[in-house]
């Protein structure tokens, strides 16, 4: 079975100037945890919701939010994310995907056919997949 049978199809991407802000709403109102990062239709890296909690403080938006974590939060996406993220092709088998993901421990692949992107493959579509194999 090939990824492009199974992987996401609705992908959203942010540019690399979005603020963390902005980032952390999005994926606070998503059911994904991974965002594109984009430059003129070009993948340039990725966010994983893993690398949000690591730079925003727990305490933004409530009472005990200092200085500092305003101005975090202030900083923009090609701040934090991964930089030229591995991807894979939509003709990748799902256990290849599979095996990619788990020696670089990673969440999420970005799906190119050639430059442009088609989807995103995360274990959760892995996992679906071999359940319903």
């Amino acid at each position: 079975m090939k990824v492009e049978e199974i992987m996401t199809k609705r992908v959203v991407t942010i540019h690399m100037d979005d603020r963390l802000f902005t980032i952390k709403n999005i994926l606070s109102a998503a059911t994904f945890h991974h965002l594109l990062v984009v430059e003129d239709n070009i993948l340039r890296g990725i966010i994983s919701e893993r690398d949000l909690l690591r730079v925003l403080s727990p305490y933004l938006g409530t009472e005990a939010e200092s200085n500092r974590d305003i101005e975090t939060a202030q900083r923009r996406a090609h701040q934090i994310m991964t930089h030229s993220p591995i991807t894979i092709s939509p003709n990748t088998s799902i256990k290849e995907a599979l095996r990619i993901m788990l020696s670089h421990d990673i969440g999420c692949l970005p799906v190119l056919d050639l430059e442009e992107i088609v989807g995103v493959f995360t274990i959760h579509d892995g996992v679906r997949a071999l359940i319903q194999d």
